[in-house]
């Protein structure tokens, strides 16, 4: 039976549009990391990437070079953790300057997927769609442990409006962020939905105050 994210993984991928807490397990990601605003060209070059390798892992059974344990499922959506470069940390007012966001993308990748596996389909990758930015992507394991998160329904740009509620949440239940980072796993293509129904998981990690 085909592995499908949406049915068997709500908790973690399709949670309500209201804070709660979470413990998120440990899970492989091809990864890549950057700089720079997320409206620019060059931007949509680090996802292209990603997905190239990620329906390649999916498609490897039709060439033959599928690894054992390999099952049909659902390629996991995009997801991202964003962060201010150092530069943008020294000159942060208040308010985001987009150009100087740092980010790491990632898309998940099932558990038949080992180190070995990972670096052969990359480099298939490079012969059957070379980008120079493959030489930045990582095979990682990540965990986000204890968590608080929340389905954000509307523009990017209203997201602080969420956060402001995940961190209140946060505050009554005895919890703060551990981090200044945080995690968007985006359930929509901004390519093809308007702003006002984009749908996207916010969540950061926090620990026991």
């Amino acid at each position: 039976m085909k592995h499908e994210w949406k049915k068997s993984e709500k908790s973690i991928y399709l949670p309500k549009n209201k804070p709660e807490i979470i413990e998120v397990p440990e899970y492989k990601f091809f990864s890549i990391k950057g700089e720079g605003n997320p409206n620019s060209e060059s931007f949509s070059d680090f996802i292209e990437v990603l997905y190239s390798l990620s329906y390649g892992v999916r498609m490897s059974y039709k060439k033959g070079m599928e690894p054992e344990g390999f099952y049909e499922y659902t390629v996991y959506p995009l997801e991202g953790i964003w962060d201010l470069t150092e530069e943008g940390r020294k000159n942060y007012n208040g308010v985001i300057n987009k150009n100087e966001l740092a980010f790491n993308l990632m898309i998940r990748q099932p558990d038949f997927v080992n180190e070995d596996f990972a670096n052969k389909i990359i480099e298939y990758t490079r012969i059957k769609k070379p980008h120079p930015l493959l030489d930045l992507v990582k095979f990682e394991s990540i965990t986000d442990g204890v968590s608080i998160q929340m389905l954000h329904k509307g523009s990017y740009d209203s997201e602080p409006e969420s956060f402001s509620r995940m961190e209140e949440f946060a505050h009554v239940n005895s919890y703060r962020r551990r981090f200044k980072t945080h995690r968007e796993i985006y359930l929509s293509d901004a390519r093809k939905v308007e702003p006002d129904n984009l749908k996207t998981v916010l969540r950061f990690q926090v620990e026991s105050v």
